[in-house]
């Protein structure tokens, strides 16, 4: 039975306020440690991935318990409702530092209170992505809902990645968390509410825990996929830990730009991340057209490609005192970030089914634990991969926002946001090439 467009857009409605917490968590915590809490930058990414980590080990369990859950509201749906709750009043938590510990209680303080919003990510996330799997077979269908899934997440990223941050210009970090957490928290209960009655696959037949991943990593196709995701996503994940750095110390407004007034209005983060979602939105259906024309795969080495084009750009105009010109560049980082959003997230459901038609295993728990562990894996080195960048290169913490940086720390900072990220996502390209396709077009032809 075909989805109506309610289905479709309802059920992409729930990223949105996923994505709000994965912004926060990649582009603010590690800024928040060593801007405003004093930790040096190697011990702040050291804790930030300590968390991410930690996260990583509850992800199998959730997928195995989310395939196995029986409910009159299907299988996901209550580990979604839970974890909103959780992931928001625990990000809400993280920014509370209550004033007055010392160095080792403000990072205790924050490695808790991240690790249990991690947690409900969890809960949300891997039955949220394991419903694709469930409520169509269509691989167009898929494409459309991924379209609308990425373009909710386009406006989760401008509250992360814009309102949140001038949000806590203003009034502090928790208030600012405090104002999104109904958006979050909203957004995947209406989701759960519009997609109440899509069709659903069930799982009459229970598949033990080792069994059921060991079948997962059995589709070669999916976990080649899987990792080449994960290697995009430390490209991304280390542009995003980089910016608000770049947005103190590389973008600085000359004041006599178009969009300076905005700037000035907005703080430039804010409005290098409004730029970014302007070009993720209008992105989403030029890549599903794509998609449909040149086969996922290859608008997403299309995508990837652009990419990597326009972080040489960037690597070349930066420093830059003008916002309105980066801004530009940052509507097209967006239009490229699109393909990166959208067209893997279509992919991996069409390889969940080939497992299901070999084996008749309903496993997509599974399937989203070890896909959404690529992901976690990156995004948890990133900040310490960028921590150990800048120290060596003699980054110095503040707890007053902005200090003088060495010629030698803003050059490795530059470098760290656009040639290595390139280089990753050249890597990312070929084994796509290379190793993906042959995998791909094999299974996928059976």
């Amino acid at each position: 039975m075909a989805l109506s467009l309610g289905q479709k857009a309802g059920w992409g409605l729930a990223d949105m306020g996923i994505v709000v917490f994965v912004v926060v968590k990649q582009l603010l915590v590690l800024v928040f440690l060593t801007a405003y809490l004093g930790v040096p930058v190697g011990i702040a990414g050291a804790v930030t991935t300590a968390v991410l980590v930690f996260d990583m080990i509850t992800d199998p369990l959730v997928g195995y318990f989310s395939d196995r859950t029986k409910s009159r509201f299907g299988r996901r749906a209550p580990w979604m409702a839970i974890g909103a709750v959780v992931m928001a009043a625990a990000m809400v938590a993280l920014f509370a530092v209550p004033e007055g510990m010392s160095l080792v209680g403000d990072l205790l303080w924050v490695f808790a209170f991240f690790g249990l919003a991690t947690i409900g990510f969890t809960m949300v996330a891997i039955p949220y992505s394991a419903s694709a799997g469930e409520i169509t077979q269509d691989p167009q269908e898929r494409s459309a809902m991924t379209g609308w899934r990425m373009g909710f997440a386009s406006v989760g990223i401008l509250v992360g990645g814009a309102l949140i941050p001038g949000l806590a210009d203003g009034m502090g970090y928790p208030m600012a968390a405090l104002i999104a957490s109904p958006l979050m928290i909203g957004a995947i209960w209406f989701s759960i509410y519009a997609t109440r009655n899509a069709p659903r696959l069930s799982q009459e037949a229970p598949v033990p825990l080792r069994e059921a991943y060991r079948t997962v990593f059995s589709n070669k196709a999916f976990f080649v996929l899987a990792i080449i995701y994960g290697v995009m996503t430390l490209a991304i994940a280390l542009i995003t830990a980089g910016l608000p750095f770049a947005a103190l110390y590389l973008i600085i407004d000359s004041g006599d730009t178009m969009l300076s007034g905005a700037a000035k209005a907005l703080t430039t983060l804010s409005l290098m991340f409004a730029a970014f979602v302007v070009g993720s939105i209008l992105s989403q259906a030029v890549w599903v057209m794509l998609s449909k024309w040149l086969g996922k795969l290859g608008a997403l080495i299309l995508g990837l490609g652009l990419y990597v084009c326009l972080l040489g750009g960037l690597y070349a105009v930066l420093p830059s005192v003008n916002v309105t010109a980066m801004a530009g560049m940052f509507v097209l980082a967006g239009f490229a970030n699109g393909s990166y959003q959208q067209i893997p997230w279509a992919m991996f459901p069409d390889l969940m089914d080939v497992t299901r038609r070999e084996t008749g295993a309903a496993i997509e728990g599974a399937f989203s634990a070890v896909w959404l562990f690529g992901q976690k894996l990156a995004n948890a080195v990133a900040p310490a991969l960028l921590g150990i960048i800048l120290a060596v290169a003699g980054w110095q913490e503040t707890t007053v926002g902005v200090v003088t940086q060495s010629e030698g720390a803003l050059q490795m900072l530059r470098v760290a946001i656009t040639l290595i990220p390139a280089a990753i996502l050249v890597v990312a390209i070929v084994a796509l090439a290379v190793r993906y396709r042959p995998l791909a077009k094999a299974a996928l032809a059976m």
